[in-house]
């Protein structure tokens, strides 16, 4: 299943994408009320496979037609991000061999990890300011994991099954600000760094995690162009490596790190970082394409 989030009234609203368009849950609701269906992206992650069973049926009971009163398409809504309030952003460093290789970097022994807040995200299509205190912003295309149950000394064997989907996620970085000290932390937590989306792909969709095209385009130039195959550590190790560490809840959201070509990775004199009017665009095979816009900050 497509899961999706449209903001309404300053209010987050779950959507499902179907065949004949997006389903406004909410409004879908309020002509067709059933108890138990959820109305946020959230209620539906924590409810897991049986608030997923509930969604379901009620979608098939749904007269879904063309003209129906609760179907939204692409260009008419406003996207929120596929999740809106995870406990935990986590973010695994230096995780694709040819991305370490382009920065002359060692392959770590273990994930290198970090952290990103809520503050950071964003959705599909939003536009997203360039901050005045960077010169350097570059993109980074990334696989996201959602957690789906509580995992906490989880073996790798057993890892996926505590996922509940997948996302494709912006894990913008300004460059000078990463820099600036031997943590990352500023450079990667400014406003609106982790456009997520559009959809949140539920783990049965998906299959194996590890295998998956995964490419970015910067104004329809391909600059980065991989497979989660390249990937150091996989999304079963990093499952299990965290959950040794800390509880991991529903809705976490992992960032599980970014292949090569990203503009940090080119010669000096070769590197021109995000401009305002530049158009970027995030894609991962199986769980979808996610664009944004960048402009000048107001």
């Amino acid at each position: 299943m497509k899961l999706l989030t449209i903001k309404n009234e300053d209010k987050w609203v779950l959507g499902v994408q179907e065949e004949v368009g997006i389903v406004d849950i909410g409004r879908a609701l309020s002509l067709h009320p059933k108890e138990g269906v959820p109305t946020t992206i959230m209620e539906v992650i924590h409810g897991g496979s049986k608030v997923l069973d509930i969604l379901s049926y009620y979608l098939k009971e749904l007269p879904l037609q063309k003209n129906s009163p609760f179907l939204e398409s692409p260009q008419h809504i406003e996207w929120g991000p596929a999740v809106t309030q995870p406990s935990k952003i986590i973010c695994v460093g230096l995780n694709y061999k040819r991305h370490a290789d382009e920065t002359n970097s060692s392959y770590p022994e273990v994930p290198i990890l970090f952290n990103k807040f809520n503050n950071t995200l964003t959705g599909h299509n939003c536009s997203i300011q360039i901050p005045k205190v960077t010169h350097k912003l570059d993109y980074e295309v990334e696989l996201g994991i959602v957690i789906g149950k509580k995992a906490k000394y989880v073996s790798r064997e057993e890892a996926l099954e505590y996922v509940f989907g997948y996302c494709t996620v912006n894990d913008l970085s300004a460059r000078d600000l990463q820099t600036r000290t031997q943590q990352w932390l500023l450079g990667k937590s400014c406003d609106d760094f982790s456009p997520i989306g559009p959809y949140l792909v539920t783990a049965d969709e998906v299959g194996n995690p590890n295998n998956l095209a995964i490419k970015t385009k910067v104004n329809g130039e391909l600059r980065q162009n991989s497979n989660t195959s390249d990937m150091i550590f996989y999304c079963d190790e990093i499952i299990s490596y965290i959950s040794q560490h800390m509880t991991l809840e529903p809705g976490d959201l992992i960032l599980t790190g970014t292949p090569e070509g990203v503009v940090l990775g080119f010669p000096e004199d070769q590197q021109v970082y995000l401009q305002p009017g530049d158009i970027v665009t995030v894609e991962i095979e199986k769980v979808g394409a996610l664009t944004n816009t960048f402009i000048e900050e107001r």
